[in-house]
């Protein structure tokens, strides 16, 4: 005589800690990723940096000036555009700076000339002497340009500033 087979019982999965375990990783993605400034995506210039063995010092995030030289790729001539991260610091600037108009103020990175870029230096260190100023220059370009936007800053007293590299192999 056959034996009696029990039911078979199914089983139930309890989804919970897998949907808790995905928006952790999807906030997770969120906070770590960097989206593109307003500067980043206005610029119509690419620089190549110069490659480096050790990068020892990372560039501050934020309180941060930027003299960016680079070759235009519209007019293939090197030009000089200054950026200010910190937004309120930023339209302070601007407004105390002369040689920017009416509708360069809404920008986020300006094209200077020299002597802009002496003044936009100046007007930095009045409204926040703690600023942290970087040159970001094409490798391609003569060491004149750099030059001249380190005179610039010597003359404003501001001597230590960073310069941006890329590590080698990265």
């Amino acid at each position: 005589m056959p034996k009696v087979k029990k039911k078979r019982m199914g089983f139930v999965i309890d989804m919970t800690p897998l949907v808790d375990i995905t928006f952790l990783l999807l906030t997770f993605f969120m906070f770590t990723a960097k989206f593109k400034s307003e500067a980043e995506s206005e610029q119509k210039f690419s620089i190549e940096r110069p490659k480096v063995t050790a990068d020892t010092s990372k560039v501050p995030d934020k309180d941060l000036a930027i003299i960016k030289i680079a070759i235009d790729s519209l007019t293939s001539d090197t030009t000089y555009y200054y950026e200010l991260l910190n937004e309120v610091d930023r339209a302070e600037v601007w407004k105390l700076t002369e040689s920017v108009t009416e509708e360069m103020k809404d920008k986020a990175q300006l094209p200077v000339s020299l002597e802009s870029l002496d003044d936009l230096v100046r007007n930095t260190r009045i409204i926040r002497s703690e600023t942290v100023f970087a040159i970001d220059a094409d490798k391609r370009l003569r060491f004149q340009y750099v030059w001249d936007a380190m005179d610039i800053l010597r003359k404003n007293r501001a001597t230590v500033f960073n310069y941006v590299t890329e590590k080698k192999g990265a």
